[in-house]
């Protein structure tokens, strides 16, 4: 789920072992998406998954953010993260 994740703030890495290019060991790698197993990730992709909640007519619960709500035709619709 936290593949591709969209990052606010430029990360680097070192080259991972086995794709190290002859002649560059010293080089680094910077990221265009997060990768399973960044601190960042869960974050990125709460923060992509509540835009997306939000543009599609549902209200975050004031009393846990992870609670969604959207009413259609006077029913409830609950989404539990």
């Amino acid at each position: 789920t936290f593949l591709h994740g969209e990052l606010e703030e430029e990360i680097y890495m070192d080259q991972p072992e086995g794709f190290i290019v002859p002649g560059k060991e010293d080089y680094v790698c910077k990221l265009k998406r997060s990768l399973y197993g960044l601190k960042q990730s869960p974050r990125q992709w709460y923060k992509r998954f509540d835009s997306f909640m939000l543009s599609h007519g549902f209200k975050r619960s004031e009393f846990d953010s992870c609670v969604y709500i959207k009413f259609v035709n006077g029913s409830p619709i609950y989404l539990l993260l």
